[in-house]
């Protein structure tokens, strides 16, 4: 495959739309101009991203730079209620897009989409969510992290540090992925694990959902929350309930990482989602170019790996450049 500077990718950045963190059902498109003005193939990615979650930004970016570099047309669609984004596979098949890359966090409910998406023909990948689901639903690559072992390594981190009493904040209730991550937690931590449910990534309906639970139990010496706004609405509830619970996340931002680097958030697993949608784009060019399958038929991990006072300092400039 072929492989990026830095400078290249920044440079795709900064010709890129910006990325969508807005309504349900929003869509849009990326296009590169071509020399000869010969029309290009279409491909979609399609998420269950909810308004306000900064985390598929950075998928989408991955997604544009690949677009870019293939000479992609890319349209960019989400919805976070899994019927919904079903019928946004549906519509993709009905447009003939030359390849699908899709979230799978309710495979259940997405399986009949996918299905007629692979039999009208068209490639279909999957990325982020559906590690355990995907080839069932007879999608050929799976581009994400095992969120399993991701929800392990956090528990093994918490026993090392000599926690007692975690928290998990599920804001996506329904999503199989982090209901894994939560999980793996509870597998390998030593101490009580908990369950937090809050159907919102809106920052103050976290933060009084996670103010609650700290009131109801003084214990609570660690938070674990599955995305990067959550973590910073984890802070603010933590000093506004006086807890001495420590905060750690799934996933950065540009906020988380500066929460690290300023020694207010502990640590944070990357999954790497510039890569994610990245890898589930370029490897619809390789297919449909060279029928080259990325994994050979097994899932194609992209985390986890730990982010904290270590190497904070390397992944800063990134995080600001919008890739990290």
């Amino acid at each position: 495959m072929a492989r990026m500077s830095f400078a290249y990718i920044v440079s795709v950045l900064m010709i890129a739309v910006a990325a969508c963190s807005g309504e349900r059902g929003a869509t849009s498109t990326t296009s590169t101009a071509s020399d000869a003005g010969e029309a290009r193939a279409t491909v979609e990615l399609i998420t269950h991203q909810a308004p306000g979650d900064t985390f598929w930004d950075l998928v989408r970016r991955g997604a544009e730079a690949a677009a870019a570099k293939d000479d992609f047309d890319l349209q960019y669609s989400h919805d976070p209620d899994a019927a919904d984004q079903a019928e946004l596979v549906r519509a993709a098949v009905s447009g003939k897009v030359a390849g699908i890359a899709v979230t799978l966090a309710e495979p259940a409910v997405m399986a009949p989409a996918v299905h007629s998406a692979v039999a009208a023909g068209i490639p279909v990948v999957a990325v982020n969510s559906g590690i355990a689901d995907w080839k069932a639903l007879g999608v050929m690559e799976y581009f994400g992290q095992d969120e399993t072992i991701a929800g392990q390594a956090a528990g093994e981190r918490f026993t090392h540090e000599g926690a007692r009493n975690a928290l998990c904040v599920i804001h996506e209730p329904g999503h199989v992925g982090l209901e894994a991550r939560c999980d793996g937690l509870s597998r390998a931590f030593k101490g009580q694990t908990q369950k937090l449910y809050v159907d919102s990534v809106d920052r103050e309906n976290v933060k009084r959902a996670v103010i609650a639970k700290l009131q109801q139990d003084f214990g609570i010496d660690r938070i674990l929350t599955l995305g990067a706004p959550m973590a910073l609405a984890a802070l603010e509830a933590v000093a506004e309930s006086n807890s001495y619970a420590k905060v750690a996340t799934f996933d950065t931002n540009k906020g988380v990482v500066d929460a690290i680097k300023n020694g207010l958030i502990e640590w944070a697993i990357d999954q790497q989602p510039f890569l994610q949608g990245y890898l589930a784009v370029d490897s619809l060019w390789l297919y449909s170019t060279n029928k080259n399958v990325i994994g050979g038929g097994q899932s194609t991990l992209t985390g986890p790996s730990f982010v904290d006072q270590t190497n904070i300092n390397s992944v800063a400039d990134l995080a600001e450049a919008g890739t990290r």
